[in-house]
């Protein structure tokens, strides 16, 4: 009659393993989704700060135009988009390089 007890009890586990599928879900959310979002922005921002006068840029909004050149210690930029036309923007509206843009990278 005691193995029909036995079976019953529940079996008690270690604290870890009932914790190891979590673990191993945030390590792969990690490796497949953090990690790479992560060095695209750490690309991007190396890309931004290393822009130079005449250098053709592409912003946020899908302008294009030529970089002439920084103001308030490089936060701004002046961007020449036609003859009679110069925007100034922020540095972070910056996409990226013209002709080397993605779509994912406007969005």
């Amino acid at each position: 009659m005691d193995f029909i007890f036995a079976q019953s009890q529940p079996v008690q586990g270690s604290g870890i393993l009932s914790f190891l599928p979590f673990i191993l879900i945030m390590v792969i959310l990690y490796f497949f989704m953090l990690r790479p979002q992560a060095q695209k922005q750490k690309q991007k921002e190396e890309m931004v700060n290393n822009l130079n006068k005449g250098d053709k840029v592409v912003t946020m909004g899908g302008i294009i135009g030529t970089l002439t050149g920084f103001k308030e210690k490089g936060k701004l930029i002046t961007l020449k988009v036609d003859n009679n036309t110069t925007l100034t923007l922020n540095k972070s509206a910056i996409a990226g390089l013209s002709g080397k843009i993605n779509q994912d990278d406007i969005a």
